[in-house]
C-alpha cells in the first residue's frame, strides 16, 4: 500500500467490528495506519477506534447528509494519488451504511477498490439462527411507514429462504407486531441485539413466542431479524 504518489490512488472499503473490538483484523489495522485520510460515517466513533489502535490519521466525516458532496471530493483526492479508506460506524460500509455512491464513483472513473473483509452483522446472525441458510435475502431497514413495510414483507412473504432485516429499539415492538400480523404468528424468526458485545442476546421461535419473550428483555441496542420461511420449522 503506498499512501500519495503520482499515479492514482486505491480506496480501501474497509469493514470495522460491529461491536467487539477483538475482531480487528490485522489487515483493518494495516489500512488504517497507512492511508491518506479516513473517511468516515461519524468522526468520534472513528477517532475512538484509533485510539484503541494507538494510531492518528486525519479523518473526513461521510454520512448520509454530505454523501453526495463528498464523493466527489473523495474521488478528486483519489485521482490525484492519494489513497482512503472508507468505514462505517460499524460493519460494512455501503451495507445499510454510507458508502455505495462512493464505490460507484470509483468504478467509473477506474479508481481501484480494495475491500478488506470483516464482521456483518447480518451474517452473522443468519449463521447463528438455526434458520435456513442456503438461501437468503436482505431487506436492510423497512420503510418507516406502516403501509410500506407492510408491503414489503407481502412482496417476500412466499421467499424460499430467509430474509434479514435491521431494525432499531424505537421500532422493533412495531415491527414484530407487523411480521405477526402480515406472515402469520407461526412464522420462525431470530431476533439478536447487541450481537458480539457484552449482552449479546437471541430469542429464536415462533413471532408469537417471541414477542412475548421480548416484552420481559432489554430493547435497548441495535437489533438483527431473521425470518424464516413459510412453514419451516425449528
Amino acid at each position: 500500500m503506498t499512501a500519495g504518489g503520482d499515479s492514482v490512488g486505491i480506496l480501501y472499503l474497509v469493514a470495522t467490528p460491529i461491536g467487539n473490538l477483538s475482531d480487528l483484523s490485522s489487515r483493518v489495522r494495516y489500512s488504517l495506519d497507512n492511508c491518506d485520510l479516513i473517511a468516515c460515517e461519524d468522526t468520534r466513533v472513528t477517532k475512538k477506534l484509533l485510539d484503541h489502535l494507538s494510531l492518528s490519521k486525519p479523518l473526513v466525516s461521510y454520512r448520509e447528509e454530505n454523501e453526495v458532496k463528498k464523493t466527489a471530493e473523495l474521488a478528486e483526492l483519489l485521482e490525484q494519488g492519494k489513497s482512503v479508506t472508507l468505514v462505517s460506524d460499524a460493519g460494512y460500509p455501503g451495507i445499510s451504511d454510507p458508502g455505495f455512491r462512493m464505490v460507484r464513483e470509483c468504478r467509473s472513473r477506474g479508481i481501484p477498490i480494495v475491500p478488506i473483509p470483516g464482521p456483518n452483522a447480518a451474517i452473522t446472525v443468519l449463521a447463528a439462527s438455526g434458520l435456513p441458510t442456503h438461501q437468503f435475502l436482505f431487506l436492510g431497514f423497512l420503510p418507516k411507514k406502516s403501509a410500506g413495510a407492510r408491503k414489503a414483507l407481502g412482496e417476500w412473504k412466499g421467499f424460499g429462504g430467509s430474509l434479514i432485516l435491521y431494525e432499531s429499539k424505537y421500532r422493533i415492538e412495531k415491527t414484530l407486531g407487523l411480521i405477526e400480523e402480515e406472515l402469520g404468528a407461526e412464522r420462525m424468526v431470530c431476533v439478536a441485539r447487541e450481537v458480539t458485545k457484552l449482552h449479546e442476546s437471541f430469542l429464536v421461535g415462533t413471532v408469537a413466542k417471541v414477542i412475548t419473550l421480548s416484552r420481559t428483555t432489554s430493547s435497548k441496542g441495535e437489533f438483527t431479524l431473521v425470518i424464516g420461511p413459510e412453514g419451516y420449522v425449528l
